[in-house]
């Protein structure tokens, strides 16, 4: 199934039913009088969260979304029937967003969780609503009152516990395949991962959703490469890994290059707590290793810690790192809320 995370549609809500215009004509009944129906109420349409699905992609096959209007009034004071509403099915993780590509109208987290996006019209009065002392005879319906009409966008951002950051061929994929059954495209070149990939790792009886996103050059912001079109995914996630290339010349800067793109990103990923950690160590002598990490250390300001997706060196070591961090991130959200976490940097 290929991967959506965008998608832009049209939603429309039914008309209400126009009212009758009717008047009784049995046998033996001299006065009969009005009894035109009213009409019924055009069908709404709602988003809804449900389960087993994980991209966006049937959107791109259908982008309007029109509900049907209600049924016309008819006489012997009969309604007609209202119209059935009209249900779109989202997977978790969907935000609505107004046409403008930038106002929120509903964050959809939650399995069951439904939201209405236009409100069906309401169904006209027949002419027995009109009748009076005073007017006893009306000839007067209401036509049913419009639906609504809108187009909003749908932006998925994936929910997982940790993301992984990092330039291209940091070895990203190669870990998400390590720690979990998730098998991302592994290869000798950039941008092997096109796609953002869900892992689920376990570590020390315990679970965690992983997700690794293809990655960042300099200049994303400007476009540059996938630019910033997958970084969303990042932004429900409670702990970042920042895993740097141990085989780079110049891994300080590497680390900066990432961090000023989620700096000019946004959305507060510059202050989620981050575990930073030197990757493909196997590939590299000890002496070498230890003035890369001590570069590292000094320049992130953080502990670094080492590890080979290829051999799993000291990768259960980075995996308890991000359960700690998860754990102490969902311990803050009981007490204060939902929120960035006071500080940054895993601390053993």
């Amino acid at each position: 199934m290929k991967f959506l995370d965008q998608a832009k549609i049209f939603v429309q809500s039914g008309h209400g039913g126009a009212g009758a215009v009717s008047f009784r004509r049995e046998k033996f009944i001299e006065f009969g009088g009005p009894d035109g129906g009213d009409g019924g109420r055009g069908g709404s349409v709602f988003a809804e969260c449900v389960d087993g699905l994980n991209t966006l992609i049937d959107f791109r096959y259908q982008q309007h979304f029109k509900a049907k209007r209600g049924g016309h009034g008819m006489g012997k004071n009969r309604s007609g029937a209202a119209a059935p509403d009209l249900v779109i099915k989202v997977p978790v993780g969907t935000e609505i967003l107004e046409e403008d590509n930038e106002t929120p109208l509903a964050d959809m987290t939650e399995v069951g969780q439904r939201v209405l996006l236009v409100k069906g019209g309401d169904g006209g009065r027949g002419n027995a609503q009109f009748k009076s002392s005073t007017n006893q005879a009306p000839r007067r319906a209401e036509p049913g009152w419009p639906g609504e009409e809108r187009w909003i966008w749908l932006r998925l951002k994936l929910i997982a516990d940790a993301g992984l950051v990092g330039l291209p061929n940091a070895g990203k994929s190669t870990f998400l395949s390590r720690v979990s059954r998730a098998r991302p495209k592994i290869a000798d070149y950039p941008f092997t991962t096109l796609k953002p990939q869900l892992g689920v790792v376990g570590i020390d009886g315990q679970e965690f959703v992983l997700a690794d996103l293809p990655g960042l050059i300099e200049g994303a912001s400007e476009g540059a490469g996938l630019g910033h079109r997958f970084l969303g995914h990042i932004e429900r996630c409670d702990v970042i890994l920042h895993l740097i290339d141990g085989t780079g010349e110049d891994v300080a800067a590497a680390y900066r290059i990432v961090r000023e793109e989620l700096a000019r990103y946004g959305h507060g990923l510059a202050e989620k707590p981050e575990i930073v950690a030197l990757n493909k160590v196997d590939a590299i002598d000890a002496t070498l290793l230890a003035r890369r990490r001590r570069a590292l250390e000094k320049a992130s300001g953080t502990r670094v810690l080492t590890l080979s997706g290829v051999t799993g060196e000291g990768v259960d070591e980075a995996l308890r790192a991000l359960m700690q961090a998860i754990a102490r991130k969902r311990g803050t959200d009981r007490r204060t809320g939902p929120g960035p976490a006071a500080a940054t940097g895993w601390c053993p």
